[in-house]
Parts: C-alpha cells; structure tokens; sequence
C-alpha cells in the first residue's frame, strides 16, 4: 500500500505543477520597475531551477498564510511553522536546506540578518500582502547583492505602482479566535510637467490570534509606504515597510511524553507557587519592531542600457521577556540573597534579552541587454551593528537587586562587500551560454560578554570567490534543456561562532564550500507543462544541525567534512478543459553526511551529572538533519464559470530525522495533508468588485508534528540513556473567511 501511495503521488505529480516553467515575461523585464528585480532573477535561458508566483497567487492565498506557507507548494519546499498556525513563527526549508543558507532578496537588496542569515518572517507580517512577484531559485542561484546563496534564494518585488486610482479593503476571521485586516490605496498616475508621473501607493495589515497551542498568541502589524517618481527613461522610488510583532514564545515545542496526551502544551513561562501550584507568565513573549527604508534610482540610457543604483536602511529592536523558574542567582551574576535572616541562592526571575541593531546597504548594478548578449554587473556594500544585553526585571527573592539589572552585553559588526558580473550570450540558435562570478569579502567582529559570562572577542575575515557557468538549449517553441554547474561559499553565523568559543573548538570552525552540479528538462504547450531536474550539492565542511538549540531557539551546528544532497524534482500542470487544471510536484532525493563522528555528551551518573568526556560513534553514512527524502504536492482547481473558485491541495513530505544519528528515536514520522479553497467574486458598479473565499486547512483532521529536536546524555555507571525531544504540533482542521473590497 506504502508503495502504491508513493507511485500515484509520482505520476499525480506529472499531471499538474504549482510553478510557471515559462515564468519570465520579456516584456515585464523592460519595465522601469523590474529592472531592479531583474538584476538578481533568472529568465527564461538562464540555465537554474526556479519558480515563479506573481501577484494573483500571492493576493490569493488564505490571509493567514505566511510567505514560506505560501511558497510550500513549490518543488522541494517545505513549509513550517512553532505554533501550529501559519500566523507567527514559520520556517522555510529548501531541498532539505534551513533558511540561513538562503538568500532573500526585496527588490534586488539583501535582507538576510547580519548575525543570524536567516529572515524572520514574523517580523514582517502579511507580507504577500505587499508583493507583486516571488521567484525561488533552488540551489546555489544567480549572483545577487550581498550573500550568496548555499541551497536557495528568494527574490522579492513588492507592488509595481497602479496606472489609475484604487482602494481596497480585505476582513478576514477563522479559527483560534484569529482576525486579520488589510486596507491599501494609491493615487494611480499623476500626470506632472514635461512627462513626469508621479504615484503614492499604501497599504496597512493587523492579524490577532490565539494560536493553536498554549502561549502561540500573535499581535501582527505592517505598514507599506510607496512614492515614485518616473519619466520615459528614469524613476525614483521611495519605500518604506514596518513589520512589529508580539508573539508569544513556542520555540520550545512539545516534549514527545506530553505531545500524545496534551499536543497543545508549551513549557515557555511556566512555574510553580509556594504551594506547587502551576501557574503561567502571562508576557512569555517575543517582541520586534523593524524598519526598513529603501530609495532607489533607475536611469535607462537606450533601450539595452540601464543602471540602477540603491540605498538602504533597516532600523530593528525587539526584546525576548521570560519567566524564568527556580534558577541559580549566579546565572545572573547576582550573590546569594538574605531575607529575613534565610540564604537563598535560588529565585524565580523575570528576566529581558534584547537586541537592538541597525543595516545600512547600497548596491549600484548596470544591465546591457543587446539581443545577443545579456550583462549584468554590481558592486554591493553593507554594514550591520548588533548590541545584545539581558536585563533582570524582577526577583522573587530580592535584597539588594537593582531594578531593571543588566547582566550582559555584546555586539557584533558586520562588513559585507561583493562585486558579481555575469553574462547570457547567444552562441547559436537555440544555444545560450550562461557565465557568472561573484567575489565576496566578509569582516565579522564579536564583542562583550554573553548572558554565561563567556568572553566572545572574536575577529574573523572570509574571502570567497563563487563561479558559475552552464548552457540552455531550445528545442523549437516549446522545449529546453539547460546544465549549469555552481560553487558557493558560506560563513559561520554569530551563533556558530559563539558556540565554537564555549567548546573550545573555534580554530576548528570552519566556512563552508560547495559545488551544485543542474540538469534539467522543460515542456510546455497550450494544455500540458512538465519539468524534469535533477540537482546534485556537494558539500565540503557543511554546518549541519546537531538537534539541539540554544535558551532562544537557534540551532547548534558543526562541520562536517563530506556530506550531499542529490535528487531528481518533477513538476507538472495539465488542462484538459477550460477552467480544470490538475496540478503537482514530487522530488525524490537522498541527503548524506559521509563518514561522520557523533558526540554524545557523557557525565559520571544520573544523580550528579558530572561531565566527563563524550562519548564518539563513527558511521560511514548517515542522513542529513532534517532533510525528508521524499516531498510532494498536488491539487486539482476548478473554475465552473469566471468568477467562481474550488481548490483543493495536498501535501506529502517524507520522514525526516531530528539529528544526524539515523537512530529510530530521533524520527520526525511522514505526513499527509489537504485543504480545500473556495471563492466567488461579484462586479460593484462599474470598477468595483466583492469576492469572498473560504478556506479549510488539515481538512482530513490530521494529527501530526512538523518536525522537533533532541538532546542525548549517557552515563558511565550504566544508567539508561538521558533523552529530550520537542516536537512542534500542527493544528487540526481549522478554517478562514475573507470578505474583499475593491475599488
């Protein structure tokens, strides 16, 4: 039966796709707009794996949905979130790989934070809201501003300005007392002097909900300013994009002996009275404000030549606010406390840790296009400067505690700068040759003490040149195939860094290397579109995930010298009939570190938990942390008349494990799921227009984790093994409603 469900989910997947395989469209690639986007995305001969969703899908999408959600359709997309709800926290994995080693771009500038190199969704709420196209490139990408990619990037351009006058307004509310609403308006083109145009654009979203489980509660809000200016050949554009978010902390998941009786327990803010009474901290949260400002300048000399220059800034500061129970006073670097004539070396705290940083970038790139030879080169240069500090607001236990104490600081700077250049030229009909080369310099500076008292002064620099080359063919109108081969370079991030100093080990970190060899294959006529790629990542000192995580939820790394992610994506869509398309993707793959030495910490007995030496478990091979071998998708949509909408999708994603063990225990199980989607649209006069929609998740009432971590101890005098695990419960069914305005 096991083999039949994966046989049909194969061939369903060679019948329907949820990706454009022709997405570019030449003639948006001469809009002044899309000449900042077009720098960073592949077209139409570039010889790279990508998709492409433009801005019906994205408006589309259940409310609710954050952008990873919105993408999970994608080939070899998993999609992910802590609560359990698509509001809040969600993650974005890409062919196994985790969001630090993708690049994300927002028109054309690197988002990705300093420290961290991921982008947190959560801080810029209902983004999809606010964007005319996304295009994923999975594996090492084309060269863009900034860092390079290592296993997928993400290219985002918000809302082109509107021609004429708009509003609109979107009121949705669902399940988990969940309620979202979203206004925008512009002014359209406002007809200057001399053929001057100007546009103002704005839009405004707020999300509440509850969650799914206990203390996933989300206060989301996010702003979108636009003004521009343009002529015939020039335009300036200003932007600026608010994200805050207060959300309740979850990223401690479920420990697997509770998630089978209570799915929806979280530990975060949970303590005891005098009298063993449970009790929960009702602030248990993390809070965030970002500002982002961009100005961009586009010029067009001819029509084959353009330059287009950016400056950018982001202003963000947030606070983790946690209850902390029965902990040791030094852990805070605070002395015992007397009261009352009682030594207390113990209390419940209420403690604070802050981030408070700033990113300041500006990139100048030139395109040539001549028919026969496309050119794009660019120069990029950005500075990041990050505090850190944790501050003791409150003890139970209190004789000489100032308020408000702060018990560490540090900061780290970050210099990135990068020149790219790369090339599509037409060596014979049908035949393109791609070219493409980024030089990269990285200084990262660490400084202070962290919230253990441990020293992090730390100076490291990284020189890394990534090439890359390949070829496409077109095979008459409807055909191509491509070959390219990659090398990409990544650093260590903070967090890497600083658990490398705490271990003793930070002459053995290592940057990571790696060669991305893509084939692929593309159909595509009036009714049928297939695509066939096979990718094979090969890495050198990759930094996989051991399993665990720090107090705030980052996960712990180490290098590994050999490891690969090898596969084969199908995607397909079929029409057979108007208004029926039958839709899907599969990838099949197999993600390996080679001859790989696991640690497993090791203390003297289970009463004392004195170290002594880890413990070490040589395998040959072993699959890679988190990494489902198999991953599909697949839906079928209806359109009986215009105006009216049935969807419906599924979701596969393999099993998958916690670690790099293999070991049964650390498995994350298979999953299925469906939804189903509806909408009717109305006509209001002559320009407006009502649609409502409908939409249920986890139709099938499922009951399953995404994924989780582990964290193993043993004990030299025989006692069993020590095992943690926390999982991330998803939500049973649950449903959303929208009611959509515009004018």
């Amino acid at each position: 039966m096991k083999k039949f469900f994966l046989f049909a989910l194969f061939f369903g997947a060679l019948f329907g796709s949820a990706t454009d395989i022709c997405s570019q469209d030449t003639l948006s690639q001469r809009r002044l707009d899309s000449i900042i986007v077009s720098v960073s995305r592949a077209g139409i001969n570039t010889p790279m794996a990508n998709s492409t969703l433009g801005k019906k899908i994205l408006s589309d999408a259940p409310s609710t949905y954050s952008l990873p959600m919105t993408l999970n359709m994608l080939p070899s997309v998993v999609a992910t979130t802590e609560g359990g709800l698509s509001l809040g926290y969600s993650n974005l994995r890409v062919r196994g790989s985790d969001a630090s080693r993708t690049n994300v771009t927002l028109n054309g500038i690197a988002i990705n934070d300093g420290e961290s190199q991921e982008v947190i969704w959560a801080n810029i709420p209902s983004l999809p809201n606010f964007l005319q196209s996304v295009q994923l490139q999975r594996g090492a990408g084309t060269s863009v501003n900034g860092p390079g990619a290592f296993g997928a990037s993400l290219n985002m351009q918000t809302k082109t300005a509107s021609s004429y006058p708009y509003a609109s307004a979107d009121f949705s509310a669902g399940s988990y007392n969940t309620f979202m609403q979203s206004i925008a308006a512009g002014t359209g083109a406002i007809d200057g002097d001399d053929g001057n145009w100007f546009n103002v654009d704005v839009a405004y979203n707020h999300a509440l909900t509850r969650g799914y489980i206990r203390n996933a509660k989300a206060n989301l809000n996010s702003l979108l300013l636009s003004a521009s200016w343009r002529n015939s050949r020039s335009s300036l554009k200003f932007i600026y994009m608010m994200g805050s978010q207060h959300t309740g902390i979850t990223w401690e998941g479920c420990p697997i002996d509770i998630y089978y009786t209570n799915r929806k327990y979280n530990v975060a803010g949970e303590y005891y009275d005098d009298e063993g009474n449970v009790h929960y901290y009702d602030n248990e949260t993390d809070n965030y404000r970002q500002h982002h400002f961009q100005l961009h300048y586009i010029h067009q000399f001819s029509p084959s030549l353009s330059i287009n220059s950016t400056l950018h800034f982001t202003k963000g500061d947030g606070y983790y606010e946690n209850y902390k129970y029965n902990v040791k006073f030094s852990k805070y670097g605070i002395d015992p406390q007397v009261i009352d004539g009682t030594t207390y070396k113990k209390t419940d705290v209420i403690i604070r840790q802050n981030m408070d940083n700033a990113y300041l970038a500006g990139t100048l790139n030139l395109k040539y296009n001549s028919g026969a030879v496309d050119f794009v080169s660019g120069v990029n240069y950005s500075f990041y400067d990050g505090d850190h500090f944790g501050r003791v607001l409150w003890s139970k236990y209190n004789q000489n505690i100032d308020y408000n104490r702060r018990w560490y600081t540090n900061n780290g700077k970050k210099t990135d700068a990068s020149v790219f250049a790369k090339a599509e030229i037409s060596v014979a009909k049908g035949l393109t040759a791609f070219v493409d080369a980024q030089y990269r310099f990285i200084d990262f500076k660490l400084s202070g003490m962290d919230k253990d008292f441990v020293g992090l002064d730390n100076k490291s620099d990284y020189n890394f040149f990534n090439p890359k080359a390949g070829l496409d063919y077109r095979i008459g109108r409807c055909q191509r195939v491509f070959f390219s081969v990659s090398f990409a370079n990544r650093e260590p991030s903070r967090s890497d860094i600083k658990e490398s100093i705490k271990a003793g080990k930070q002459d053995l970190l290592k940057s990571e290397r790696m060669i991305d060899y893509e084939f692929g294959y593309q159909l595509h006529n009036d009714r049928i579109e297939l695509g066939v790629n096979l990718y094979a990542m090969e890495y050198r000192n990759q930094l996989v995930s051991t399993g665990r995580l720090t107090e705030t939820g980052y996960v712990i790394q180490e290098n590994i010298p050999d490891s690969y992610r090898r596969g084969i994506e199908f995607s397909a869509r079929y029409m057979p009939v108007r208004g029926l398309m039958l839709f899907g993707t599969t990838t099949f793959s197999r993600n390996r570190l080679k001859n790989y030495t696991l640690y497993v910490d090791a203390y003297d007995n289970a009463e004392d938990w004195n170290p002594v030496a880890q413990h070490q478990v040589f395998l040959k091979s072993s699959k890679l942390t988190l990494s489902p071998e198999i991953i599909a998708s697949g839906g079928l949509l209806v359109n009986p008349v215009k105006s009216t909408q049935f969807a419906i999708t599924t979701k596969y994603v393999g099993k998958q494990y916690m670690d790099n063990s293999s070991l049964e225990g650390a498995k994350v199980p298979s999953y299925f799921t469906m939804s189903l989607d509806a909408s009717k649209s109305f006509k209001i006069g002559e320009k407006g227009a009502l649609r409502i929609s409908f939409c249920v998740d986890n139709l099938l009432n499922s009951k399953y984790y995404s994924y989780g971590w582990i964290y193993r101890a043993v004990f030299e005098d025989g006692s069993p093994d020590y095992v943690e695990k926390g999982v991330y419960a998803q939500a049973r069914i649950h449903f959303i409603g929208k009611v959509s305005f515009s004018f």
